[in-house]
């Protein structure tokens, strides 16, 4: 089982940027896709942003535009860069892993957005 270790969250206020950065024991491209999810209080879970072992970028509608996700393959380390920050992206995020089989998480990194 791999290990995702999720870092570089904090608080910050509105129109703010944040790096998060997740760390895997394994190599990165060993797995069809690395995700970012979020989960606010209350709410679902629900994807941000995708990369596959090829490289092809995914970001969703709600973050388009102002997150980017990207990864260093030497680093074992995927990022997710995140600007504009708005007090609607407060939430937990995690690092998520698919082999093909089943998927692997992190604990978590807060963000938390003030006005």
């Amino acid at each position: 089982q791999v290990q995702l270790v999720e870092s570089g969250g904090g608080l910050v206020q509105a129109g703010g940027s944040l790096r998060l950065s997740c760390v895997a024991s394994e190599s990165i491209v060993s797995f069809d896709h690395m995700a970012w999810y979020r989960q606010a209080p209350g709410m679902q879970r629900e994807l941000v942003a995708s990369i596959t072992s090829r490289g092809s970028t995914y970001e969703s509608d709600s973050v388009k535009g102002r997150f980017t996700i990207s990864r260093d393959i030497d680093k074992n380390t995927v990022y997710l860069q995140m600007i504009s920050l708005d007090v609607e992206d407060t939430a937990v995020y995690y690092c998520y892993a698919w082999d093909g089989y089943k998927y692997d998480a992190g604990r978590g990194t807060q963000v938390t957005v003030s006005l």
